[in-house]
């Protein structure tokens, strides 16, 4: 179902960060993949910098690349 509000992350006046593992948490399913922008609502450009964001921080291991990796 898609969301038509705006950004989260213009409305909230911040940017994507690798180290803000909840707030990414909030972009990925249960399963570990990233929500597509058309359900999230988060604008071209924040959804671009936000799957940055969580592919670092998989690689950092703050986030589980698939549900069967809990952290």
């Amino acid at each position: 179902m898609p969301v038509s509000t705006q950004c989260y992350f213009t409305q909230s006046g911040t940017k994507p960060d690798y180290k803000e593992v909840l707030t990414l948490k909030r972009f990925t399913s249960d399963r570990g993949k990233i929500i597509p922008q058309k359900y999230t609502g988060v604008s071209s450009k924040n959804q671009r910098l936000l799957a940055a964001e969580i592919k670092k921080a998989r690689y950092m291991a703050l986030l589980p690349y698939t549900d069967r990796h809990a952290i």
